[in-house]
């Protein structure tokens, strides 16, 4: 009864809402002209029809791309897809990756609608889908409630449940009832799908991490030859995801670093492009000599002069990441040393570069607990530990990191086989 409430509550605030939600698009649309575009869509209006599509939300950039070897999966074997998004830049990257299969009509990239019944009826009646999955664990409860009355079997996929979530959750245990309204859950591990079984989610299958499946752009990875021009033969760590809150601590130890005999050249990568100026300026102020990625290097990746003597690489630029980490002998991942968490390491494992990161990761719990048990990742507790780190860890040989890299992939055909089981058994 109180989820029967609860639902009719949340159907109430978001149509008093609607109005509040139009003017924030309409503002973020200033920056990004792309969050005012194709409006009709979030209320269930679409143009593109694909009955029988199977149905991937992904709501921004980063679920997207975990999503990315499924979905080519899902195509090579026949099957039509549409993908639903609240951001742009997942928006962005369907269209960028699947831009042909869109042009087939083999895929749709369309705005997730609203969270009303009246336009997710809309979407069901454009796509019909034959089953939807939700990458990570995204609640979105009109969404889930929706599905299962319109008769569309609703997935968690690539899910896991942090351990703080449980923590917050054990006080309303709303959330569990709301997953419980999943057909199930293909998740990233056996602790995962103890944690979900036990707030009462069914149908769980182990599938693993479907980012150990993501294609790795070939041109990123060559594009490193230019490694001596920047760094002769001094050895490179890179910063990836750097976060706000986190600059002056890692400056900190860049500066520790740079004073240690091994003189280490850094690549330095904020993690949101509207940091880049900002980290600009607290590289300046520190009397760093480092180049700015968008000035020293041509769309190639090539430098055209060859660079004054410098310290650092500011990775100004978006969608170069394994670029930047292919410079690199290791790299620091952010977010660890925030109450937010830590990024992804599957990137850096994927190049077989050992990973260090912060105290912080609740976010990444897998794999990155068993990342550092392997021994392939370092967690560093405190500043000065991350200054140590830097120039005195050893880290793992490839071997090491090859043989983890391996035991973790394949979730891409684990997802579609469980997918499989699960469509057939209902």
């Amino acid at each position: 009864m109180r989820l029967w409430w609860f639902l009719r509550l949340w159907s109430l605030l978001w149509h008093l809402g609607l109005p509040f939600v139009l003017v924030y698009l309409w503002r973020r649309g200033r920056k990004d002209p792309a969050y005012s575009q194709h409006v009709a869509e979030r209320f269930g209006r679409y143009r593109q029809h694909l009955p029988g599509a199977i149905w991937v939300h992904a709501v921004s950039l980063g679920e997207m791309r975990s999503a990315v070897p499924l979905i080519r999966a899902l195509l090579d074997r026949g099957e039509r897809v549409v993908t639903t998004h609240f951001t742009p830049a997942g928006r962005r990257e369907a269209e960028r990756v699947f831009g042909p299969e869109i042009a087939a009509g083999k895929l749709a990239a369309v705005w997730v609608p609203f969270e009303t019944a009246w336009a997710y009826a809309g979407f069901f009646r454009a796509f019909r889908p034959r089953a939807g999955l939700v990458m990570e664990i995204e609640i979105w409860p009109r969404m889930i409630f929706a599905a299962r009355n319109a008769g569309v079997p609703l997935f968690m996929c690539n899910a896991q449940y942090p351990t703080k979530s449980m923590d917050r959750d054990r006080k309303l245990k709303l959330r569990h009832k709301l997953m419980q309204g999943y057909a199930g859950a293909f998740v990233k591990s056996d602790l995962q799908a103890r944690r979900f079984a036990s707030v009462g989610v069914q149908n769980i299958h182990v599938t693993g991490e479907l980012r150990f499946d993501q294609p790795i752009p070939p041109h990123l990875v060559a594009a490193a030859a230019i490694r001596p021009e920047l760094a002769g033969d001094r050895p490179v760590i890179t910063f990836a995801s750097a976060v706000e809150g986190e600059d002056e601590l890692y400056l900190d130890a860049i500066v520790a670093a740079l004073a240690h005999p091994s003189r280490p050249f850094v690549v330095y990568v904020p993690r949101k492009p509207e940091r880049f100026d900002e980290v600009a300026g607290l590289l300046a102020a520190r009397g760093l000599r480092f180049l700015r990625r968008s000035q020293a290097l041509d769309a190639a990746l090539t430098l055209p002069a060859p660079p004054a003597e410098t310290d650092l690489l500011l990775g100004d630029s978006l969608g170069e990441m394994y670029f930047y980490i292919a410079l690199s002998d290791r790299v620091v991942t952010g977010g660890g040393f925030t109450p937010h968490g830590a990024h992804n390491i599957i990137e850096p494992l994927a190049l077989k570069r050992p990973v260090i990161v912060g105290p912080e990761i609740h976010t990444i719990e897998y794999p990155a607990v068993e990342a550092i048990a392997a021994g392939v990742c370092l967690r560093v507790e405190t500043a000065a530990a991350l200054t140590a780190a830097l120039t005195d860890w050893q880290g793992p040989g490839d071997s090491a990191i090859q043989t983890f890299f391996a035991a973790h992939s394949g979730a891409t055909e684990k997802t579609l086989a469980a997918l499989d089981r699960a469509l057939t058994s209902r």
